[in-house]
């Protein structure tokens, strides 16, 4: 899937059936609907899902927390807008195949 396939996929009711967890999270942040996409990373002890968890934060405006998360996930706190740190975030875990 390429990130062109993934924004379009957005406008679906549910996400295809073949993404990671990493790649769920981002989808339904891409639907807006925050709290799911907060669900399924929350608990994950990954440095990947620190690095969505903090996106997810800075969307919610917690940019304290956005930077505690952005160092659990040994990166900083773009200087990008929230559009363009989703579409980075999606390309990155798209390479990503297995569950």
């Amino acid at each position: 899937m390429d990130l062109q396939t993934f924004v379009t996929s957005v406008k679906a009711a549910r996400p295809p059936d073949e993404l990671t967890v990493h790649l769920q999270a981002l989808w339904h942040a891409g639907k807006g609907n925050w709290d799911q996409a907060h669900e399924l990373v929350q608990d994950l002890p990954d440095r990947d899902a620190a690095h969505i968890h903090a996106y997810l934060h800075r969307v919610e405006g917690d940019q304290w927390n956005a930077d505690y998360w952005y160092r659990r996930a040994g990166e900083k706190s773009p200087a990008i807008s929230l559009e363009a740190e989703w579409e980075q975030l999606v390309s990155r875990f798209l390479t990503t195949t297995t569950k």
